[in-house]
Formats: C-alpha cells, structure tokens, sequence
C-alpha cells in the first residue's frame, strides 16, 4: 500500500478533525474548521445513519493513523509491539507513537508538520547524538539530542518554526535553536490531541 498523496483536508474532513497534516494560515485554518463537519464528495452528507461499534473504533484508528502518518502496516506492528508489555496496553501504544524520530521533530517545534519531518529524516538532515539518521520510525530514548543539518534549518517552514519565540512543547523534550533533547519519555498525559486509545485497543482485539 503505497503512502496517500492526496488533498490532506480531505482526511481532516473524513475524520472530522484537524488531523495537523498541513501547515496552512489562519484564515484557512479557520475554514478547514468549519468545514470538518461535511465528508468529503460533491454533495456532502445525504443523510446520518447510526454507526455501529466497529465503525467507531474504525473510524479512531484511521484517524490516528493519519494523524501520525503512518501506514496500517506500521500502525499494527506499533500496536502489536504495544500489546506485548505489561501494564497498560494504550498507554505504551501512544509512547511508541510519540518516540517516533519524525513526531519528536515535530513535538520539539523543528518542523511544522510529521509530513515535514519525515522529508527532514528521509533527505538526511536530521542527526541524534551526531549520528545522522534517515529512518522517520527511529525510536528516541531518554537524554538524545536531536539536531537539524544546515540544509535542514534552510527550508522554509522549518525557518519560520525556529523564528517562533512562544513555541509550547510537551515536557519529556526542550530545544534550544535547531538542537532539541529527550528529557524522559513521554506520559499519556503529555499528549493533548484527540485520542481515544481504548477504541483501538477494542478494534485490533476483534
């Protein structure tokens, strides 16, 4: 399954959320606002029907999916991955979630969106602990430091991203200038977007 290349709204738009796959202004983000409660097609809804419990938990997992980026292959093997530890399940899920090298980036306020973050990885301007590294799945750990290469500082929305002075980060990272750290690894209660890992769990234990 190859990644989807499509209008990224159009996501926002299925999942009824802004899923902060495209950087775009405040006037269209105020548009894509109202706009998330109409699916995607001409004619918009032609009538509600109830959704049954598997398409609840379908419709969180597609959205999460999205949300991060990832393929269904890379978003069960996490799952799997997830399900093997002891104690809670969800909780664990969303930590390898969020200890992916491209969603650091992205949390550490050195890239504007997880797409933007793994063309960063992917083009090699990206390096923790000195060590370039070209995988956007690379799990971070505790006390690495993450750097963007001078070609990497260079493009435009990473540019505009290190210029912000009032950037709010999680607390299990801080950066200063193109330079951020892994203070700890992050808790479920560091991750404020809209996600229901239960939903989950209940979809993959089917």
């Amino acid at each position: 399954m190859a990644r989807y290349t499509g209008p990224k709204n159009r996501l926002a738009r299925r999942e009824g959320v802004d899923l902060g796959m495209k950087t775009v202004g405040s006037h269209a983000h105020a548009q894509l606002l109202r706009r998330l409660n109409i699916v995607p097609g001409q004619h918009g809804v032609k009538g509600k029907r109830k959704i049954s419990d598997y398409g609840v938990q379908l419709r969180e997992k597609q959205k999460v999916k999205r949300m991060y980026g990832m393929l269904e292959r890379q978003f069960r093997k996490i799952f799997a991955k997830a399900k093997k530890f002891r104690g809670n399940t969800g909780e664990q899920f969303i930590q390898f979630l969020e200890t992916r090298l491209d969603n650091t980036l992205f949390r550490m306020g050195l890239s504007p969106t997880r797409a933007c973050a793994r063309q960063l990885v992917s083009h090699r301007h990206v390096t923790v602990n000195g060590k370039t590294v070209a995988t956007p799945s690379f799990e971070v750990e505790k006390d690495q430091v993450i750097s963007l290469s001078g070609k990497g500082m260079e493009v435009p929305g990473v540019k505009k991203m290190l210029d912000e002075k009032n950037i709010q980060l999680p607390g299990w990272v801080e950066r200063k200038g193109p330079v951020g750290k892994v203070v700890r690894l992050p808790m479920r209660t560091d991750v404020t977007d809209d996600i229901n890992e239960q939903l989950i769990i209940e979809f993959y234990s089917r």
